[in-house]
């Protein structure tokens, strides 16, 4: 059945950024669709796609007439949020990623909560799903406060004020007033979007019954990857706001760097070897002990046995790229 908001504004843009999405895209759209809060548009933003993605999205939009597609000829995701910034409609943005679901109630729930007019920003729990045995394990590790730090949108249970959220919502003025999204920023460009929002003044809040199902990784190798690129990234975003640092981003840079000085001391000759096994038994022994915790969440037993080896490829993934980006940073500067 076609819908149509008619001639009202709508009340909330919907904003897919998508290149090459066609396996996972329709079941996000759809869920767009069945919105309690129907008075949309929806802007999916097609980053030059090569597969099937363009042709379904413009099914859709003979279907439903809330659907504008856009092109990106820029690929890349901080271009496509910024072509669907300019072109919102309406007072609130909702970003939705084009591997997620939301339920029926998610975009009127965030558009109330921004309409207080107290927040710069909402986000919820962004909930792994895992299709591969890897995968699930992978999700479980994603969940787990061990594998993401002070990452709260990965597992929090209670409303609160936060430095980052997922997929966010935000009023179209504030987003547009401080400069929309860093086209520089190939990778961790909401975090470095969301450090601007904050610094305007305005606090983000994370809301546990806002729930984003996301597809993450399905196997250890592309998530080692995943967080590889996210780890060299971050050195951007750190060099232009240094105020956003914590902990948990500097631990996986400390971790490699310990492990490659032991790494460095156990091949020189005289060491003594005990010594060295000592110092390092901490961190898997910790990764044992986080997958023995973690492997409740984790029905299938052969999917537990993928736990350690994805808590280290995000650890040591996010550490390589982090003195991967420093050293790219020094080598233009050297240059």
């Amino acid at each position: 059945m076609t819908q149509t908001s008619g001639t009202r504004r709508p009340r909330v843009t919907v904003v897919v950024p998508a290149r090459n999405e066609d396996v996972s895209l329709q079941a996000c759209i759809d869920s767009i669709r069945r919105q309690t809060e129907q008075n949309l548009q929806i802007l999916v933003v097609d980053g030059g796609s090569e597969d099937g993605t363009r042709d379904s999205v413009l099914k859709s939009a003979e279907e439903d007439k809330r659907i504008e597609v856009l092109d990106n000829p820029h690929r890349t995701v901080p271009y496509a949020l910024n072509i669907a910034l300019e072109k919102a409609a309406a007072e609130v943005l909702v970003r939705v990623d084009a591997h997620a679901t939301v339920p029926p109630d998610y975009v009127a729930r965030a558009a109330d909560l921004l309409e207080t007019g107290q927040w710069g920003g909402v986000g919820g729990v962004k909930r792994g799903v895992g299709r591969s045995r890897a995968g699930r394990a992978i999700a479980a590790a994603m969940a787990s406060p061990f594998g993401v730090g002070g990452s709260v949108y990965h597992y929090g249970t209670k409303r609160q004020e936060v430095d980052h959220i997922p997929f966010g919502a935000y009023p179209v003025e504030l987003a547009r007033l401080v400069g929309g999204w860093g086209e520089e920023f190939t990778v961790n460009q909401d975090f470095e979007f969301d450090q601007r929002i904050r610094q305007s003044g305005h606090p983000l809040l994370f809301d546990p019954d806002l729930v984003i199902d996301w597809e993450c990784r399905q196997s250890v190798r592309d998530l080692f990857r995943q967080y590889r690129r996210y780890g060299r990234g971050k050195v951007k975003v750190m060099a232009r706001h240094p105020g956003s640092v914590r902990p948990r981003h500097l631990l996986p840079p400390v971790l490699v760097a310990f492990g490659g000085a032991l790494l460095i001391a156990a091949l020189l000759p005289g060491t003594d070897r005990r010594m060295v096994t000592a110092a390092a038994a901490p961190y898997p022994l910790a990764v044992v002990a986080a997958s023995v915790a973690t492997s409740r969440h984790v029905a299938d037993p052969v999917a537990r046995l993928y736990l350690p080896a994805a808590f280290m490829a995000m650890h040591v993934g996010w550490g390589i790229g982090f003195w991967e980006g420093v050293l790219s940073r020094v080598s233009r500067r050297g240059g």
